[in-house]
């Protein structure tokens, strides 16, 4: 039903959670008593053995034991106060091992760390509802086992139990100590407008039948348990106690934290972090004392904040001073139908919705009318005509409605001379001054730029002859009109081009002299476009050929459309008025692919979200490797490209909230089963998908907490989807989805909304997922379709260049061999480096320099010995240095630092200048040359950003050396830290520290 390809024989997998389904972790009490009851987990020693152990925390809370173990039972414990620090998922060497790496997912597993020594005790959950549950408790008690109990029990109202109750207090004016159930239920309603009435109506009556009481009136106490219970989403107070510092809320400075840290977001003062909450935080209490509270917190992560796309892309991002040719334009194909070719009716409604949508190429068919009157229909749909200067009404009224930048109207002309006529006066006389009437330039090589050309109308057609004089003569008619019987005709070969039967038809002078930028051509070979062709002069091609030419010379195909536009338009075959998938003709630069916007799915949904990353405004800059006059690239690579640095996308699929039933289902009852296809669409080296397990119990609310991870080599060109499917259905099983391009995406913890077949949003349905994006895969085993784990210098795989054949050519391109090695040792042994700094500290890949600061000061913090650790700001490469004895681990740790520096020291060498210095040759040569330069260059930016990330850091935690004055409560601090200046970048692109 979405359009996506039929998936045989799926097997499906259903989560079973071990804990009861009726207990929810809303709060630390509720995580502390489920700690206190116990559970069975896997305990795994060094020698990569699991043993089943129960494991439960003492009701003083300063001791947590398991059993059965041949340790004596005073052995088999670990004291709370002596833990550093709790890690979710496979952060130590002994669950990254290679002999367990496949047995247990990474939301499954967590770590202990505790002692002088920083030992670990490895653990292994059933679910990772229990493993949420054991962290989120334990770092809770590592932060407040120095309190009384009386701290987690919480004797005084909270924040928010204080701000419900002064809700109900609203809704019960007359102080009567109870409200309606209708009452009660409309107000949590309001306060989660996503939450089934149903649903809040039968919490209240559980609730009730506990305490023995029945009838429609709810107290204050039923009333705060029912909401706290229903709008706390646990996965969300989990994040809240990770980050927070005061119990169960976020002041500003654990919010900055959060912002700065997790979310990427740069530059967070408190100031701003203040404004968040008071625009997020429901009570005036938390309002007035800067807290944050779970509520609070949960509508944050709901907000326009934190959206899983760039909002800077919401707005016109890219340069559009490119010629038209360089980007990719976003095309309608038989624009006026409402369905498809044989019962579909044309409208003049679907010119407008095709408009709104950022529609910049619109297909206009022509034919003779009564009265000498112009009308527009597509094949059968004769009883519908359009007169056609309604349609130029409507386009002269919505052509730059949603978009400035030039609108291209493909005119497929089946009239007489006498109302071609007619239409050249239509066209002139509606459109008036956005019509573009100027002749091109016979000098110019491109085509001129969206913002040259902006607020006008380009007409396609073909153009009589430059030197014919007549008022009108005879052309070519190769255009698409949908006549499928012209396949059957018996026509000599000399009559076909392009797979198109090609008839002749007159043409009169005034509606050619319309014709300027977008010329119609018939299209023979790319050696005779090369050597022929005009930038003005356009070619369209059925998909079948494009996809033949893709296939057969993707390389030439790319070529040609460095300098010439193409139309790509649906065979007529597709009588279903079906859409062909426009990356495969995006891959070889076709920037005009003509889609059926009536018919959703699939592949509308990628047209659609591709086109959202520049403010919607139906154009996208294509990538470089692609616009390069100088270059090479194919169509069909299947591999990292050269000169384009490949990245890993980490993706965690963690909820989903308020799912619906699926539209049109014929399953009885409200019951959804869900689970969700993570897609990428893009080049054939990363189209890939991996599918979560079907959720079975709360089904509209699942938890999936599942990771996966997904290798991007043309980030440009990436799309990534989200599809969301019941697997309790009976027809139709699409539930909703969301498509949205690589280079939109934000990293951190964000929420996805999701769209209906038909494109529409879905009223607060939406996934909660958390994005990485790295260079790099860490430790353990590598993944088939990843990146190398660490390649050292044997295993390397080299770019070289190729023989062009000319032997002085050729020398000069050998002598680039060896700064060719030199910059990929480079870049791979920083890299190296990184991902070791980060495992020791226990981060994953997708961890930055800031995380890893924090988490080594977080270590001292919780130490029971006083150890003092300063980075000296005052060197242009900041130094971490220990004072005193520290422990073993801490001290691995600074020296994989300082060796990461060292790196990074030697990146700003940049040997690999002299790889520029060969400018002419063949485009593999160049390109690989080029590229490599490329990296370089993004290498350095990521190494000024690291050193940005560690001043940062370093004052935040209080470890700067040199520079402005810290608080002196803190042990770990230096006596000065320094401000960290701007970094500026000169004319040349180079990045200097200052």
């Amino acid at each position: 039903q979405d359009g996506s390809k039929q998936r045989q024989a799926r097997k499906k997998t259903v989560s079973f959670s071990s804990m009861p389904s009726d207990r929810k972790m809303n709060s630390t009490a509720a995580c502390m008593a489920f700690m206190m009851e116990g559970c069975e987990m896997k305990k795994v020693r060094s020698n990569s053995r699991m043993y089943n152990r129960y494991f439960l925390l003492d009701p003083d809370m300063h001791w947590l034991r398991w059993e059965p173990s041949k340790k004596d039972s005073e052995k088999a414990k670990l004291e709370i106060k002596s833990i550093k620090e709790v890690r979710l998922g496979k952060k130590t060497p002994v669950l990254r091992s290679n002999g367990l790496s496949d047995q247990f997912p990474e939301e499954c597993a967590f770590s202990i760390i505790y002692g002088d020594n920083y030992e670990s005790l490895d653990l292994v959950a059933s679910t990772a509802e229990v493993v949420s549950t054991w962290v989120m408790g334990l770092r809770y008690l590592v932060s407040y086992g120095r309190h009384t109990v009386g701290v987690v029990e919480a004797s005084q109202p909270s924040v928010r139990t204080s701000w419900i109750g002064s809700v109900f207090e609203l809704a019960d004016p007359e102080k009567h100590g109870h409200i309606e159930l209708f009452r009660a239920t409309q107000i949590i309603k309001g306060l989660n407008p996503g939450m089934k009435e149903s649903f809040i109506e039968l919490k209240f009556k559980e609730l009730q039948k506990a305490k023995d009481r029945y009838g429609e009136s709810i107290d204050l106490d039923t009333f705060v348990e029912a909401y706290c219970e229903l709008c706390t989403r646990s996965e969300i107070f989990f994040l809240l106690v990770q980050f927070s510092s005061n119990k169960e809320f976020l002041d500003s400075k654990d919010l900055m934290l959060f912002v700065e840290v997790e979310q990427g977001v740069e530059g967070v003062t408190e100031e701003m972090c203040r404004e968040i909450v008071h625009k997020y935080e429901p009570s005036a209490e938390g309002r007035d004392n800067g807290y944050l509270s779970i509520d609070g917190f949960t509508h944050y992560l709901l907000s326009a904040e934190c959206h899983i796309f760039d909002p800077q892309h919401k707005h016109v991002c890219q340069d559009m001073t490119q010629p038209l040719s360089h980007y990719y334009i976003n095309s309608s194909h038989n624009a006026s139908l409402l369905e498809d070719h044989y019962w579909g009716s044309s409208d003049l409604s679907s010119y407008i919705r095709a408009l709104r949508m950022g529609c910049r190429s619109l297909e206009v068919v022509v034919w003779d009318g009564p009265d000498c009157e112009p009308v527009v229909y597509i094949g059968s749909s004769v009883a519908s005509q359009l007169a056609f200067c309604k349609v130029l009404d409507v386009i002269n009224q919505y052509a730059f409605e949603s978009s400035e930048f030039p609108l291209i109207l493909c005119l497929v002309t089946h009239c007489s001379i006498p109302q071609q006529r007619v239409m050249a006066q239509h066209l002139k006389k509606i459109l008036g001054d956005k019509l573009h009437i100027d002749p091109p330039n016979m000098e110019d090589h491109y085509l001129p730029s969206p913002e040259k050309l902006k607020g006008k109308i380009l007409v396609k057609g073909k153009r009589l002859p430059a030197d014919s004089q007549e008022s009108e003569g005879e052309v070519t008619d190769e255009e698409e009109g949908f006549d499928v019987s012209r396949r059957m005709l018996g026509v000599d070969d000399k009559d076909h081009l392009n797979g198109i039967c090609c008839k002749r038809l007159q043409l009169c002078r005034e509606l050619s002299d319309l014709v300027t930028l977008c010329k119609s051509v018939q299209f023979r070979d790319f050696e005779t476009s090369r050597r022929e062709q005009k930038p003005w002069e356009i070619c369209s091609f059925n998909e079948v050929d494009a996809n033949r030419f893709a296939n057969e010379f993707p390389e030439d195909f790319v070529s040609f459309n460095k300098r010439f536009l193409s139309r790509v338009y649906p065979t007529p075959m597709r009588i279903d008025a079906s859409n062909m998938n426009p990356q495969d003709f995006w891959k070889c630069g076709c920037q005009i692919v003509a889609m059926n916007y009536q018919t959703p799915g699939l592949m509308m949904d990628l047209n659609l979200g591709w086109f959202r990353q520049n403010g919607n405004c139906g154009y996208v800059l294509r990538p470089a490797i692609m616009r390069e006059e100088v270059s090479y690239f194919s169509a069909n690579a299947r591999d990292s490209l050269p000169g384009v640095s490949a990245q890993l996308l980490h993706i965690k699929v963690i909820s989903g909230q308020n799912l619906p039933k699926p539209r049109g289902s014929a399953a009885k009852g409200d019951v959804v089963e869900p689970y969700i296809y993570v897609e990428i669409h893009g080049i054939p080296a990363d189209c890939a998908e991996q599918r979560t397990k079907t959720v079975s119990q709360n089904g509209d609310n699942p938890i999936f907490d599942e990771s996966f991870e997904f290798q991007i080599n043309l980030p440009e060109l990436a799309v990534l989807r989200f599809v969301v499917l019941d697997d309790d259905y009976i027809g139709d099983e699409f539930i909703g989805q969301y498509t949205i391009p690589f280079e939109c995406l934000l990293p951190g913890y964000r929420h996805v909304p999701l769209q209906s077949l038909t494109g529409e949003f879905l009223t607060n349905t939406t996934l909660f997922v958390h994005v990485a994006i790295t260079n790099r895969r860490g430790g353990g085993k590598a993944h088939k379709r990843g990146l190398s784990v660490r390649k050292g210098r044997k295993a390397r795989e080299y770019t070289s260049t190729k023989s062009t054949g000319i032997k002085v050519v050729d020398e000069l391109f050998r002598a680039s061999t060896q700064p060719l090695r030199e910059a990929t040792d480079l870049r791979e042994n920083v890299q190296n480096a990184m991902v070791s700094f980060k495992e020791l500290c226990g981060l994953t890949p997708a961890a930055n320099m800031k995380q890893c600061i924090l988490t080594v000061s977080s270590w001292m913090v919780n130490s029971e010995r006083v150890l003092r650790v300063t980075v000296d700001l005052s060197e242009a490469y900041p130094a971490m240095e220990a004072h005193g004895p520290v422990p073993e681990l801490l001290r691995k740790v600074l020296t994989a630092y300082d060796t990461d520096l060292h790196r990074i020291g030697a990146r700003e060498g940049l040997k690999g200048r002299k790889l520029q210095k060969a400018m002419e040759s063949y485009a593999w040569n160049i390109t690989v040359l080029k590229g490599q330069a490329d990296l370089l260059k993004h290498a350095k930016g990521e190494a000024v950003d690291t050193l940005r990330q560690i001043h940062c850091a370093a004052h935040s935690c209080g470890l700067a050396k040199n520079g402005a004055s810290t608080s002196p409560a803190s042990p770990l601090l230096g006596p000065h830290t320094r401000p960290l200046h701007t970094i500026h970048e000169n004319e040349g692109g180079d990045s200097t520290l200052h």
